[in-house]
């Protein structure tokens, strides 16, 4: 069935935007004719019409969207040694001198070093990894702790710490994730299949790269499992311009309307995890340290104002809440339409002006969880409101759910359940204040966001899953283990469970 055109859905019960304006709450037989809706009428009212799919009393959505993806550092993750357990920068020594080598040298992903009782250092990775050039690179990918022999490999100045921090980072995860293209792909292909059983027809990959090269290449293979939007970044800018690259447009060469030219995404402060997102108080125990600006304002705006004048939208990483006022400002001065990704840390004066602006808040609310240990201790003394959900959605502001995937997986049932429940388990709801109701968690994790979901109605195209389970009933455990039946793409089946 998986890469058939369904022409029927039979017997499912509307669960997500477009439920409100049907007049039942039964089950419906829904028509989809050339890629989209074309009909919907209570089960028995409608001639089924070629490829018939039975809903068997499922719950149909509209297709679920991963707005913040690093595609390809997210399929690698898969064969790299898992941190995410690691209590101490000792126990992570320990584990990657104990870890299989591959290609040459161990690489590891996903530690949260903000609350280790240690902190790395050069000297204990070369304890327990010797010749073997090791990586550890933090979940949050703002940091990379190396040994001395990775050090000598990439060519980089040892430090004591071992660690490299903000564009030495991400220049070491460019250089690992540069696998020949026909591994790429394959493990690309393979994360893709894996979206589609969670219900996803479409994502935002924002890797760290070039990223039309890759795409045209993957088009070019047949690649046909979700519709992608690729990020572009500043260093590479000009090409993009060069070459026409406007947003929304099809990739080159492409056969089919799946793969899009996405924004320009601009980087413009670290982290909470590596402690160098850009704040209004400084960090504990160090009164220096308010964070880093990775790119100056009057840069930015200048960035985005090029961008907006080529065709290009924006999507801007902005963190700590003196990064979320600058990119706002940004906004405003440059007419730029767009993101703004993560929103961590915001101002409460400044969370009105997401809606004033139309600037989207593209957040993963998967984060909160993660880090809200970290956001206790770390940002304590902020005065400004941390992983604001409610705060904006009451504002009017679009809000769009994604994972940031390697930094959480790529489930947006993870998401949702975070956004509404604030908890995981089995512990109190963090900052309850902030939760959002499942509707809005839904339409947050469509193509169009909170503000402007994607809708199952008639003349709406056909990205759709089915689900086992009611999610407007679903308590927090169940929301995560939400069983997909069926996802299709214009009526295209992609998954089938």
């Amino acid at each position: 069935m998986i890469g058939e055109s369904a022409g029927f859905l039979r017997a499912v019960r509307v669960a997500g935007p477009g439920r409100q304006f049907l007049p039942t709450d039964e089950p419906v037989d829904v028509v989809i004719e050339g890629g989209r809706i074309a009909d919907i009428a209570p089960t028995g009212n409608l001639r089924p019409t070629g490829l018939v799919i039975d809903g068997e009393g499922g719950w149909l959505l509209p297709g679920l969207w991963d707005h913040h993806v690093h595609a390809l550092q997210w399929a690698l993750v898969a064969d790299r040694v898992p941190l995410a357990g690691v209590s101490s920068a000792r126990e992570a020594a320990a584990v990657m001198g104990a870890a299989a080598v591959s290609d040459g040298c161990r690489v590891g992903a996903g530690f949260r070093d903000g609350l280790w009782s240690d902190a790395p250092s050069l000297e204990l990775l070369d304890a327990t990894t010797g010749i073997v050039p090791t990586y550890l690179v933090n979940a949050d990918v703002h940091s990379v702790w190396l040994n001395s022999a990775a050090f000598r490999r990439e060519g980089f100045e040892p430090v004591a710490s071992g660690m490299l921090c903000e564009e030495d980072a991400f220049e070491i995860s460019r250089r690992l994730n540069a696998v020949d293209p026909e591994v790429a792909d394959r493990a690309v292909e393979r994360m893709a299949r894996a979206a589609a059983a969670r219900g996803i027809v479409g994502l935002v990959d924002l890797d760290m790269t070039w990223n039309d090269g890759p795409w045209q290449r993957r088009a070019a293979r047949g690649f046909d499992t979700v519709r992608v939007s690729y990020g572009t970044y500043p260093q590479h800018l000009d090409r993009a311009i060069a070459e026409g690259l406007r947003t929304g447009d099809l990739v080159r060469g492409a056969v089919d309307d799946l793969i899009r030219v996405g924004p320009l995404k601009a980087i413009t402060d670290g982290s909470l995890g590596t402690r160098t997102a850009a704040c209004a108080h400084h960090y504990p125990g160090d009164v220096d340290n308010h964070g880093m600006l990775t790119v100056a304002p009057d840069e930015l705006v200048e960035i985005m104002t090029r961008a907006t004048a080529a065709g290009l939208e924006c999507a801007i990483h902005a963190i700590g809440d003196v990064a979320n006022s600058h990119a706002l400002d940004a906004y405003a001065l440059s007419g730029a339409v767009g993101t703004i990704e993560h929103a961590q840390l915001v101002a409460h004066a400044d969370i009105p002006r997401f809606a004033r602006l139309g600037v989207t808040a593209s957040v993963q609310p998967e984060h909160a969880l993660d880090d809200r240990d970290m956001t206790d201790a770390i940002w304590a003394e902020q005065l400004s409101q941390p992983y604001p959900l409610r705060a904006l959605v009451d504002s009017g502001a679009n809000v769009r759910f994604g994972s940031d995937a390697p930094v959480a997986p790529l489930d947006p049932w993870a998401a949702m359940a975070s956004a509404v429940f604030r908890t995981r388990d089995g512990r109190d709801a963090w900052q309850p204040h902030q939760r959002v109701d499942i509707g809005t968690a839904i339409a947050a994790s469509t193509v169009g966001g909170s503000t402007a979901p994607a809708e199952v109605s008639p003349g709406a195209l056909a990205d759709l899953v089915i689900v086992g389970a009611d999610p407007l009933a679903a308590d927090e455990r169940s929301l995560r283990a939400m069983p997909v039946r069926t996802t299709l793409i214009a009526g295209r089946v992609t998954h089938v469970g």
